[in-house]
């Protein structure tokens, strides 16, 4: 990927993240029972694809990220 999709696909992880984050410490309202989103995983595999692609752009801005012996 370039640095322009890796840096639209790291800010749309970090939006879900947020939003994911904020839905998941709303407190859970018994009347309507039960969640039928996992806002709290969600939250998470959208961290990890953020992280990822923060590698990537490091990578791609001539970072070396990997092992050094390589």
């Amino acid at each position: 990927m370039d640095l322009i999709t890796t840096s639209i696909a790291a800010l749309v992880a970090l939006a879900l993240a947020v939003f994911c984050g904020w839905r998941g410490a709303r407190p859970i309202n018994v009347l309507k029972g039960p969640r039928m989103i996992p806002w709290r995983v969600l939250m998470m595999g959208s961290a990890v694809v953020l992280l990822l692609m923060a590698a990537h752009l490091l990578n791609l801005l001539g970072l070396k990220t990997g092992d050094p012996r390589y």
